[in-house]
């Protein structure tokens, strides 16, 4: 990694973390935790990366640097998941630039999405993502909040038979979609979803989750901090004693009681701090909270 431009802090933090991560250091130490993809098997990292706002930047050698470490610290420590879209400006083309100034392109899993309407629109968004992404195959792509879905569902599944896309998904970010994307989930039967779910967005239990695990469709999670709401509702508690054995932060206390759920595949908290990225990645190792635990942190949660 190049820490040229990080600064102090953020070098102390993020190199103290890492090196306690169980699967960072001796050969043979535990790698970070996998869910097998259900449509295929192959297993997936449950840390990953978003890039909504934090990778909407100009470009600069500085900025480049800084978001290149955090990804290779996520594939150094065992992780691979890069989420991003169009609708995030600049964010397609700065992955693009980390991958050209020497982040393995194998080591990633590119999740990307269509956002716009029409058959030709998406199909020359599609093609404009994979060229500012530096890839000819995009691993993942997800229909944007539903948008147009019928006929963007329609050329992914035709790339994906010419090999330019691995697997299909659908998205949205918040409770009152849901509905409508379960209708979709039983029509297309996507091999992904991507959907909010959090200690305080706790909808997608109900329904759409145990959806996804009959029809055999993976699940990433966004907005896993509920956009911060979940940091400020402890703010300047400390971990309770009882979670200490499996969440030495806060964030990793939010981030278990996610990947705790067993149709969760990956869970993609987005950030522009390396020690930020080290403290998420923490998150994937170690022991995961049992439902009776979980139940507990919601009832704690629910309290405050």
């Amino acid at each position: 990694m190049n820490l040229t431009n990080w600064n102090r802090r953020e070098v102390l933090a993020a190199a103290g973390a890492m090196a306690l991560l169980p699967g960072h250091g001796q050969a043979g130490e535990r790698a970070m935790i996998t869910r097998p993809i259900p449509s295929s098997g192959e297993d997936m990292p449950v840390v990953g990366l978003g890039t909504y706002k934090v990778f909407d930047v100009a470009g600069s050698d500085e900025e480049i640097s800084t978001r290149r470490a955090i990804v290779d610290m996520l594939t150094d420590a065992g992780g691979s998941v890069v989420d991003t879209s169009p609708m995030y400006n600049r964010s397609e083309k700065v992955i693009g630039n980390i991958i050209a100034s020497g982040s393995e392109r194998k080591n990633l899993f590119l999740a990307t999405k269509v956002w716009t309407n029409g058959r030709d629109a998406g199909i020359g968004q599609m093609r404009h993502s994979a060229e500012l992404m530096k890839t000819d195959v995009i691993d993942l792509m997800q229909v944007h909040n539903l948008r147009d879905t019928d006929v963007h569902m329609t050329t992914i599944r035709d790339w994906q038979e010419h090999g330019r896309i691995r697997y299909s998904g659908l998205t949205h970010y918040t409770a009152g979609a849901h509905s409508a994307l379960e209708a979709a989930m039983t029509k297309f039967k996507p091999q992904f979803i991507q959907i909010n779910y959090s200690l305080g967005e706790r909808d997608a239990e109900d329904r759409v989750l145990p959806l996804a695990r009959d029809l055999g469709i993976a699940v990433l999670i966004n907005r896993p901090f509920q956009a911060g709401r979940l940091f400020r509702a402890v703010s300047g508690r400390e971990v309770p004693d009882w979670a200490q054995s499996f969440a030495d932060s806060w964030g990793q206390f939010f981030l278990k009681f996610i990947i705790g759920h067993a149709a969760v595949t990956c869970v993609i908290p987005a950030t522009s701090k390396p020690h930020h990225m080290s403290d998420n990645l923490g998150a994937g190792f170690g022991p995961l909270p049992a439902n009776a635990m979980r139940k507990r942190m919601t009832e704690y949660v629910r309290d405050l």
